[in-house]
């Protein structure tokens, strides 16, 4: 038996006019090829739980409209998607099928949405996808699918423990084409932030791999990749700061350089931040989300945690970038209760807090998110269902306090900025500067630039 792992990949935006900015920005095209050169590691672990004797190939789709063909030959093919691409996803999941190939169709977007993913598709996997899929090879082996397994059941009955999860099939990569490889270190997150469409919405607890696991993934990485680049596939690395220094110390043995993505708190934690600053730490992705009271005031829901947060924003970015790790703050533009001046606010804050890198998105509803169900409760979603345009950096709803149209043209704007060589060249040099100094003496680590 042969199964194939197809992961649709790449990055776009629905909007003629973000496209063509997005190809004359260097600061934006950089970020997009990091992200579209990411492997899926959902398909590569599931690789791994696949018995030894089924074959299985790895292939990646950034776009189904320029291949002459997709590859075939397989008894069935495990599809993961991102909303944007999905629709891609589904073209591919049918021409598959009329060739009389079994289809398995899973992801966030296909737990969120199963009932619209499963005229594609022979079985939809819901939630997680490593208890699932011992059921789903059995039952391919019979050839006795089931229209859908429901890892969401199972989860709340005993949850998946990452101790058991298994080494992910880097093997299957063709490594030159990527520039970093992806470990995960821990699935969900401890805040519910309404727009987030992450794993917490298919993991229902917060939950950590434990650190051995993790360095066995990077020591396999190493046998094939000499000295790789890794960034850790993670929601919010550093959320528990007690694993989290036991994973950066062990990190720190490895003799290598990594990404990942965590809150402000770390910038607490000066312990944490000497050890992460020693491990090859490259850079940390902050959610900051807004620089304004309005424009975080319940946007996490349980404490309203960011909120609390914001008078810290600025020392955090000083702090962690004092040890040598750059960090690249994430805002989001159109959120409710902030107007045009949110444009000038965020490039404000770029500007006076040093930060290294910026990335900035557009709020956007994905369906199974808490933001997804409110916007449509309140009649503010612009086109339900036309997932192309669901891309991060495309309006698809109502914002409360400007009018689509100047959501579309601050962000643009902003974009233009921020992302020109000039910018960046400025947010980057005093820190390459120190940089230099830092290598000069033996110490810290050179800056990535992502």
């Amino acid at each position: 038996m042969r199964i194939g792992m197809i992961a649709m990949s790449g990055t776009r935006a629905f909007s003629p006019e973000l496209t063509k900015l997005g190809l004359t920005l260097p600061g934006f095209v950089e970020r997009g090829k990091v992200i579209a050169s990411l492997p899926s590691l959902g398909l590569l672990t599931l690789a791994g739980l696949t018995p030894p004797d089924i074959d299985v190939e790895y292939h990646e789709i950034p776009d189904l409209d320029a291949l002459d063909a997709p590859p075939t030959g397989f008894d069935a093919v495990a599809i993961s998607s991102f909303t944007a691409q999905i629709g891609q996803a589904y073209r591919l999941a049918d021409q598959y099928r009329a060739l009389g190939i079994k289809v398995i169709l899973g992801g966030l977007h296909v737990s969120a949405l199963p009932d619209e993913a499963a005229p594609h598709a022979d079985t939809v996997v819901i939630g997680e996808g490593e208890p699932a899929w011992p059921s789903v090879i059995d039952d391919l082996r019979r050839g006795a699918l089931r229209p859908r397994y429901d890892a969401h059941h199972a989860a709340r009955l005993e949850g998946f423990d990452l101790a058991t999860a298994p080494m992910p099939r880097f093997e299957l990569l063709d490594l030159p084409r990527y520039n970093r490889l992806t470990v995960q270190t821990q699935r969900g997150c401890p805040h519910c932030c309404e727009f987030c469409a992450s794993s917490r919405t298919i993991a229902w607890k917060y939950k950590r791999k434990p650190v051995e696991n993790v360095i066995a993934e990077i020591r396999r990485i190493k046998k094939l990749w000499a000295h790789p680049f890794i960034e850790l596939a993670d929601d919010n690395t550093f959320a528990d700061k007690a694993h989290g220094r036991r994973l950066a110390q062990a990190l720190a043995k490895e003799d290598i350089r990594w990404f990942t993505e965590t809150d402000v708190s770390i910038a607490d934690d000066e312990e944490l931040l000497r050890i992460l600053g020693d491990s090859g730490c490259a850079q940390l992705l902050i959610g900051f989300e807004s620089p304004t009271a309005a424009g975080l005031d319940g946007l996490e829901r349980h404490a309203n945690w960011k909120h609390h947060r914001l008078d810290r924003y600025m020392r955090a970015v000083e702090r962690i970038q004092a040890h040598g790790i750059t960090v690249n703050g994430c805002f989001v533009l159109g959120l409710d209760h902030t107007g045009l001046e949110s444009f000038d606010e965020v490039a404000r804050f770029v500007r006076e807090s040093g930060l290294y890198e910026v990335q900035i998105t557009v709020q956007t509803p994905f369906p199974g998110t808490a933001l997804y169900r409110r916007l449509g409760d309140e009649q503010r979603l612009l086109y339900p269902g036309d997932w192309a345009r669901y891309t991060l950096f495309d309006v698809n709803f109502t914002p409360t306090d400007m009018t689509t149209a100047e959501l579309e043209s601050g962000f643009r704007d902003l974009a233009g900025q921020l992302y020109s060589a000039r910018a960046t060249r400025a947010r980057r040099h005093p820190f390459l500067r120190n940089d230099i100094r830092r290598r000069r003496g033996s110490a810290g680590h050179p800056s990535v630039e992502a």
